[in-house]
């Protein structure tokens, strides 16, 4: 009996059956090792690049907003080339909401994460006046689009306290039912008369206490990014997602 034949039917059956098979049967019983050697070869290296593909894809993270250039500015808070998630928009068609800051932030964040079915962020940004508690607050978008920025300086026309403080409540939830996560960034500062480019809403009429005099829409992008509401209220959020991930 040679080597080959020897071996294979030693590691299966005991020598008493080894003189009872026929060549052919052994040969054919060796090829069908080799074909199970085979596939199970290939298994594990599909198993293997399974794992390592599984390891470059990155949780999806969703900022609810239509607006591109919210998205890179956000890119750019929370982003850069270690970020562990990717970060995608969409534009959700979400009700208007009324109330305090943190109560509409945390209500528009749980219906964002039903429509969507996932994790999902949101943010709202108010601009509230000291002299009018608070006001216009989350609401300064339309007094925006109904008063323009002379209009907001007109309501304070009768104070003497033109002190103001911008605010941005970044909510995240994982999805539906979940609790949510609010990150809060305030900025202190004072009304003024508009300046600088109009490009961004009532920033020429913010004149932050950290700004050297300047107003946000006087600022370089570099210079607001260091001190604004919404750059720390993105700081806690992009600390929260190092420490627990989306």
């Amino acid at each position: 009996m040679n080597f080959t034949k020897y071996v294979i039917l030693e590691s299966i059956w005991s020598p008493l059956f080894i003189g009872t098979l026929s060549d052919a049967y052994i040969m054919g019983f060796t090829n069908h090792l080799r074909h199970h050697a085979f596939v199970h070869a290939k298994l594990r290296l599909y198993s293997s690049n399974l794992e390592s593909f599984q390891k470059t894809i990155k949780p999806v993270l969703t900022f609810a907003t239509g607006n591109v250039n919210k998205l890179k500015e956000v890119q750019r808070m929370i982003g850069g080339d270690d970020c562990k998630f990717d970060l995608r928009n969409v534009a959700l068609n979400l009700p208007e909401l009324q109330g305090d800051p943190e109560t509409i932030a945390i209500e528009k964040c749980k219906a964002a994460a039903n429509l969507v079915q996932g994790p999902i962020f949101t943010e709202d940004t108010s601009l509230c006046f000291n002299a009018l508690n608070g006001l216009p607050g989350p609401y300064v978008k339309w007094f925006l689009e109904k008063c323009g920025r002379n209009g907001l300086n007109d309501v304070l026309v009768g104070f003497d306290d033109k002190t103001a403080y911008a605010q941005t409540i970044v909510a995240y939830c994982i999805g539906p039912g979940e609790k949510v996560h609010l990150f809060e960034g305030r900025t202190d500062g004072v009304i003024v008369r508009s300046r600088g480019s109009t490009e961004f809403g009532w920033d020429p009429i913010f004149e932050p206490n950290e700004g050297g005099g300047k107003t946000y829409a006087e600022m370089m992008k570099e210079e607001k990014d260091a001190i604004s509401h919404r750059s720390r209220a993105f700081a806690k959020f992009r600390e929260y997602l190092a420490n627990h991930g989306v």
